[in-house]
């Protein structure tokens, strides 16, 4: 539920992932773990790292099982870090692929 009480909807599936990647803006460059991951974007949590990019800001996620990702950040709270994918991007074929050939649902407790 939002703040309004009204219920949030995603616009896609969002699945649990423990996906290792780093995430670039502009010089910087911090690792993390993707621990959502859906067709329009993702969750990183950078585990206590610092990353200074500011909402609206051009990121780029980089990992073995997803290739390059490139995306805007949407929200940053308690370490995580919210990407949207540009919607010109092969976000959603990576993604795809990554879902059909590599995924393996992570039980509830470990996705963190």
């Amino acid at each position: 539920m939002s703040m309004n009480g009204r219920m949030k909807t995603r616009g896609a599936e969002r699945k649990k992932t423990r996906i290792l990647g780093t995430v670039k803006y502009f010089n910087q460059t911090v690792e993390g773990r993707v621990t959502d991951l859906s067709a329009k974007g993702l969750a990183l949590d950078l585990g206590g790292r610092v990353f200074h990019a500011a909402d609206g800001s051009p990121v780029k996620v980089e990992s073995d099982e997803l290739g390059i990702l490139e995306g805007t950040v949407k929200w940053r709270r308690s370490g995580r870090l919210g990407v949207q994918f540009n919607v010109n991007s092969n976000a959603v074929a990576q993604v795809s692929s990554y879902f059909r050939f590599f995924h393996k649902d992570v039980p509830a407790g470990l996705a963190r």
